[in-house]
C-alpha cells in the first residue's frame, strides 16, 4: 500500500493519504469502511456501564490483561 503521511510543522502525523485505487480496493474487501460514524447501540452503551459500576465496586477482582491471557491458556 501506498500511503503518504501528512505531518504538521512540529512533525506530529496528522493524518495518511490513501490513494484512490487503494481506497476502493479497501471500499470492496471491507463493507461499510466508508461509513462516517457508527453510532453504538444503547444497549451496548448499557453494558458497558454496568461493567463499570461491577469494577467500580470491586476493582480488586479485575484481571490485568497478562493475568486474564494465563488464565485463559491454563483453561485450554
Amino acid at each position: 500500500m501506498n500511503l503518504q503521511y501528512i505531518t504538521d510543522s512540529s512533525g506530529q502525523t496528522t493524518g495518511v493519504f490513501i490513494p484512490i485505487n487503494e481506497w476502493n480496493d479497501l471500499k470492496s474487501r471491507f463493507k461499510g469502511i466508508d461509513q462516517e460514524g457508527l453510532e453504538v447501540p444503547e444497549w451496548h452503551k448499557e453494558v458497558v456501564r454496568k461493567r463499570m459500576e461491577l469494577y467500580k465496586s470491586n476493582p480488586d477482582q479485575a484481571l490485568d490483561f497478562d493475568a486474564a491471557l494465563d488464565q485463559i491458556e491454563k483453561a485450554l
